[in-house]
């Protein structure tokens, strides 16, 4: 024992030994002292040796600091994970309390940013480096951007709801994280390296180099992923500044609200009308309206009604499930809150067709009328449904927070805001996007079951008008036959014309709008004669 300590007291006394050699032996285990997290891997004898640099034994893992940090981000993966699950289902099926007013894709693409972020650093989690710290600031900046356009535009933090600022808070917070977990590995590396091979370790193996260069795109991916999500916000807010026409209402125990907007005055004569428009498969301000508004101006009705369905235009998205019954009561919601009962005339195009007839069935007394414009069968509801329209329909909504096709029609081809809420630019966004898959999704179960119990207790002699493409017809003979069986739905058909050269849009030439609106002058008179009998 004594000679041990005698060297020990040589080996300090040398004139040539330098103060970190030293700092290091007094650091070393001597017989009476149990091994610590820092002298555990060194030598135990009289002698100096450092371990050589590519050891297993030098790693940042031997701190429990750094482990700890590890251990924190396993948590945070895990509270990530099933936050993200809870998103993904949202979309289908939306759960207690956790409706998004808006797509819901904002969310769920913050929430898979910042897991995908967390995975990154914890497969990597011992290669630090320099590149990953820097990019992740400026991801922090975007997200902290992200979050203060939510939170400080009162229209869009109505549409996200705590769902959305939860999501993008959590995403910022990540990232932030990130970058404290890339310093604190560093950190520990460089602190292991200097105590077991005496000196940090510069150089790196091909294979850190490798996982380097890797962990670089990724993170710069998600860093344009991120700038191209404020970019998207900064369009989102200049189109909500859109004012709508009309009012909107909030409807279904006021979870969300949709547009109703009403062109004319009441008349004291409650017999006469009203007309109530129910758009294709996008906005009714795009296709239909603007002809009825012209039909409007030329006197040939005397007012009209117009709405959004959820998701489209002005309204917001719908709870998940939602299906074409659920938006004929919300219209009637709608319309009672405006204080507007009728008597409608009830006029629809394309798939509108299907969501018109449930409201005339829904309403017999008040609905006096029906004019149909190329109409969709239910028989098509099935294409409507289809698993992998569905599939995209999803994979797009995945994707829309991105905001490609939206940021290029505004920059490259100068597409207005009113393009990009109810114009040919509407498809484009997350909402729509969301009111289509759900469409898509109970389309051959709830919707077709409705619209088959409509067809049963449809009024029998509401007068019927049907307008038929001559174009689709011809292209389609299914399609021709269908057009017939729709003619059918009550016992009352005025007409039923088929215009030869008009497509679907059939108001899109000139002999298929003076058709219409000769075939709509009619139906007025004739549903007018009736309420005064």
């Amino acid at each position: 024992m004594a000679s041990f300590w005698n060297r020990k007291k040589d080996n300090t006394d040398r004139p040539d030994e330098t103060s970190q050699e030293r700092d290091e032996n007094e650091n070393a285990p001597t017989p009476h002292q149990e091994p610590t997290e820092r002298t555990s891997l060194l030598p135990r004898d009289n002698r100096q040796e450092y371990l050589s640099p590519d050891d297993p034994a030098v790693s940042p893992y031997n701190l429990w600091s750094v482990r700890a940090v590890r251990g924190l981000s396993l948590f945070a993966l895990a509270v990530s994970f099933v936050w993200w699950t809870f998103l993904l289902v949202s979309v289908f099926v939306s759960p207690p309390l956790m409706h998004s007013r808006g797509s819901g894709f904002f969310e769920f693409a913050y929430t898979t940013l910042a897991t995908a972020y967390l995975v990154l650093g914890l497969l990597f989690f011992a290669v630090p480096s320099k590149a990953m710290t820097i990019l992740g600031i400026v991801l922090s900046i975007l997200l902290l951007v992200d979050m203060i356009i939510i939170v400080a535009v009162p229209p869009i933090r109505f549409e996200e709801g705590w769902v959305g600022i939860a999501s993008v808070v959590w995403a910022a917070v990540i990232s932030i994280y990130q970058i404290i977990q890339n310093r604190a590995v560093t950190w520990g590396k460089r602190e292991e390296e200097e105590r077991l091979t005496g000196r940090e370790e510069t150089r790196r193996t091909l294979g850190e180099w490798v996982v380097v260069l890797f962990e670089t795109i990724v993170l710069a991916i998600m860093t344009i992923a991120a700038l191209l999500f404020t970019a998207t916000l900064i369009l989102r807010a200049r189109d909500l500044s859109l004012e709508a026409p009309g009012h909107r209402y909030s409807v279904h125990g006021d979870t969300y609200q949709v547009h109703l907007a009403c062109v004319g005055n009441r008349t004291e004569n409650s017999n006469e009308p009203t007309v109530l428009l129910e758009g294709d498969w996008g906005p009714v301000e795009h296709n239909l309206q603007p002809f009825i508004d012209d039909a409007y101006r030329q006197g040939a009705i005397n007012r009209y009604c117009y709405w959004d369905r959820p998701g489209l235009g002005w309204s917001d998205n719908a709870p998940s499930p939602h299906s074409a019954g659920m938006s004929a009561d919300v219209l009637s919601e709608a319309l009672a809150l405006a204080e507007e009962s009728g008597p409608w005339v009830v006029v629809s195009a394309g798939v509108g067709s299907l969501y018109s007839r449930l409201f005339a069935s829904r309403r017999l007394l008040e609905v006096v009328g029906i004019f149909l414009i190329d109409p969709l069968h239910e028989s098509y509801l099935k294409d409507i449904g289809n698993p992998g329209r569905g599939f995209m329909l999803w994979l797009r909504g995945v994707i829309s927070p991105l905001g490609l096709d939206r940021l290029v029609g505004a920059i490259v081809r100068g597409r207005a805001r009113e393009d990009r809420v109810v114009g040919r630019s509407a498809y484009q966004s997350g909402k729509f996007i969301k009111a289509k898959l759900q469409e898509n999704l109970v389309a051959v179960t709830m919707t077709a079951a409705e619209v088959q119990s409509a067809r049963h207790i449809q009024m029998g002699q509401t007068p019927l008008v049907v307008v038929s493409s001559g174009q689709e017809m011809r292209k389609d003979p299914e399609w021709a036959k269908r057009q017939e069986d729709l003619s059918t739905i009550t016992n009352n058909l005025l007409s039923w014309d088929v215009v030869r050269d008009a497509p679907h849009e059939v108001w899109a030439v000139g002999e298929g709008r003076q058709v219409l609106e000769k075939r709509l002058r009619e139906i007025m008179q004739e549903s007018q004669a009736r309420r005064s009998d």
